[in-house]
C-alpha cells in the first residue's frame, strides 16, 4: 500500500509536538449546540487540560468559557487556532493568527483554503490541514 504525503506534509513526530508543546487554542467558529463537531472537539480539549478560548461573535458563552468575538480580543497568548469555519473564512482568522503570534494554524476537515495555509506557512507557522485535532490528539497521546 503506497501512502501519500499529506498535504501539510507534517509526520506523525511533527504532529505529537505541536500537540504536546502547546496548551492555549483558540477554538475558531465554537458552538454551545453538542451536536455540533466543535463542540465535542472542544469538550474533548479541555477534558484533556488544554486551555481553551471559544471564538465566535453570536454566542457569549460556550462551555461556561467566555466566548470571544474574534482571536485578537483574546486577552490572553494564543498558541494554536483550530478553524471550525467554512473554507472562505479562514483567511481572515488566518491573519488574526499571524497577528496574535499563534505559533500553528488547524484546518478542521472541510476548513482547507490554499491561500490561507501559503499565508500561514509563509509567516512561519506550522500549519496543519485535513485532520482533526481531537483524532490526532487520540492517535498519538491518548
Amino acid at each position: 500500500m503506497v501512502r501519500t504525503m499529506p498535504v501539510d506534509r507534517l509526520t506523525d513526530d511533527n504532529l505529537k509536538e505541536i500537540l504536546t508543546k502547546y496548551r492555549k487554542i483558540a477554538l475558531v467558529g465554537a458552538s454551545p449546540k453538542p451536536e455540533r463537531d466543535s463542540n465535542d472537539v472542544m469538550r474533548y480539549l479541555l477534558e484533556h487540560g488544554y486551555e481553551v478560548y471559544p471564538v465566535n461573535p453570536r454566542y457569549d458563552e460556550v462551555l461556561g468559557r467566555k466566548c470571544y468575538p474574534s482571536v485578537l480580543d483574546i486577552p490572553d497568548e494564543v498558541e494554536i487556532v483550530d478553524l471550525f469555519v467554512r473554507a472562505e473564512f479562514t483567511m481572515d482568522y488566518v491573519e488574526q493568527a499571524i497577528e496574535k503570534g499563534a505559533k500553528v494554524v488547524w484546518f478542521q476537515f472541510n476548513t482547507y483554503n490554499r491561500d490561507a495555509f501559503k499565508k500561514a506557512k509563509e509567516a512561519g507557522l506550522a500549519a496543519v490541514a485535513h485532520r482533526c485535532i481531537k483524532q490526532e490528539h487520540a492517535r498519538l497521546i491518548g
